[in-house]
């Protein structure tokens, strides 16, 4: 089977560095936009191929959504003998449960479509709900982009900081083991602030667990949306006076409504993430991006060879 890439219009720039990376000219792909909002894609030259879809379903989301499982389905129509989506961020996993009786499961629902769309592999990135394999109907790869942020952090003049006595922060409990593995990669210490979310974007941290009075702090989560944890958590450390200019990393950043002006605010000094989401050209912040396309290519190489994916998994 001949290895095809398909992008979606949500971030066609990391689709082309995949692409660059594997050697592979991407697929012709039309999306044909009506009036009323509806999409019609189209694809050609895919019967018989091994085909992997590149879409991240970051804001707006829904469209994106929609997007994707019409591109899978225009795939397995075109013939593709096997189809992988590759969802950098997989957008609707942060509704793995119900808060309450009568809510939605999201995650479960956006994962049976896939299925239904013709799915049969699924690629992620530091996905939100650490439960989407057993979620899913169809095989999931779940990446971590973890050990490239660490990476970044560990050099240059960020680096000495990162080295000088920093402190690895975990924003709240469910960030905990994430920050553990940035501790180990870097040999640093973790503290943990304990928050109560008021709202869907305002956050009040109550306790930090740990000692960062006058070294550097390194704020980690999973990804960074109004901004409102990493907000508390940064006045939760600034209280227990840790050094100024506080680092974050977290691997998807989607800096939706007052996020920016949130981080700003809170005095961040360098915000580091990666482009499994598109990020502007000229940020109104102190922003570093590490490309994923090196490692979501080496997955695609290995699961076209058939190949085993174990040292680029998150750990669950």
């Amino acid at each position: 089977m001949s290895l095809q890439i398909v992008a979606g219009t949500a971030n066609r720039a990391l689709a082309d560095s995949v692409g660059e990376v594997l050697g592979n000219e991407l697929a012709p792909v039309t999306v044909e936009r009506f009036p009323d909002g509806e999409l019609r894609p189209a694809v050609d030259g895919l019967q018989g191929a091994d085909v992997y879809v590149v879409q991240p379903t970051g804001p707006p989301v829904n469209d994106h959504v929609v997007e994707l499982l019409l591109l899978v389905d225009a795939c397995r129509r075109a013939g593709a003998a096997r189809i992988t989506t590759v969802v950098p961020y997989f957008g609707y996993a942060r509704q793995d449960r119900r808060g309450r009786a009568g809510q939605a499961i999201g995650v479960r629902v956006v994962a049976e479509a896939l299925a239904s769309a013709g799915t049969w592999h699924l690629i992620v990135v530091d996905p939100h709900a650490v439960a989407l394999e057993a979620i899913c109907a169809v095989g999931v790869e779940m990446l971590t982009a973890v050990p490239l942020l660490a990476r970044e952090l560990g050099a240059g003049l960020l680096g000495e900081r990162v080295r000088d006595g920093a402190v690895v922060v975990a924003p709240d409990l469910g960030a905990v083991r994430l920050a553990e593995h940035y501790g180990a990669l870097l040999s640093r210490p973790v503290a943990v602030v304990r928050k109560t979310r008021l709202s869907g974007t305002r956050v009040v941290a109550e306790e930090l667990v740990g000692d960062v009075r006058d070294r550097p702090v390194v704020i980690v989560d999973d990804m960074i949306s109004t901004g409102g944890t990493i907000e508390a958590a940064a006045e939760a450390v600034v209280r227990d006076g840790a050094a100024p200019e506080i680092v974050v990393a977290a691997t998807h950043g989607l800096f939706v409504e007052a996020a920016v002006e949130r981080l700003n605010r809170a005095g961040i000094g360098r915000v580091l993430v990666t482009d499994t989401l598109a990020q502007p050209a000229t940020p109104a912040m102190p922003l570093g991006v590490c490309s994923v396309a090196p490692m979501l290519a080496d997955a695609i190489g290995r699961l076209h060879r058939d190949e085993p994916l174990d040292d680029l998994l998150a750990r669950t």
